[in-house]
């Protein structure tokens, strides 16, 4: 029960977070410079997927240790963050070197977000699962 209330608990808040963060700072500066390449309407399936993957990732590697050993929530944020960076970073250094029109303000941005809403969500995870009391 433990582990299916931090990742559900981690999952809701980056849906939120990420939402939000997309929708208001990614897409503006998305339209700007790849305008053109994008859809209407994001695919939701993918997105899904992507998001239920990297929150597995975070809780197996961060989350569930965190929970079993105590580790603080500056570690979680830390260890978080780095695979935010990692998954992010992928994506944008991957864009940046084969296509035309990506920038490097695109990469710096959607990096810095990747690893701040993946820190900080793990973070809120963590923290609402002891603050429940099931650890």
């Amino acid at each position: 029960m433990t582990y299916l209330v931090a990742y559900l608990a981690t999952f809701i808040i980056f849906l939120i977070a990420d939402y939000i963060g997309l929708s208001y700072m990614l897409k503006p500066l998305f339209q700007r410079y790849i305008g053109d390449l994008m859809l209407e309407q994001f695919r939701i399936v993918p997105a899904l997927l992507f998001y239920g993957f990297l929150v597995f990732v975070v809780m197996w590697f961060v989350g569930w240790p965190a929970l079993e050993n105590g580790k603080s929530l500056l570690w979680v944020f830390g260890s978080a963050a780095l695979i935010g960076a990692a998954s992010y970073g992928t994506y944008e250094f991957t864009n940046y070197a084969v296509m035309r029109d990506w920038t490097a303000t695109m990469v710096a941005v959607d990096v810095t977000w990747g690893t701040v809403v993946t820190g900080g969500t793990a973070v809120i995870g963590v923290w609402i699962t002891r603050l429940l009391g099931l650890v």
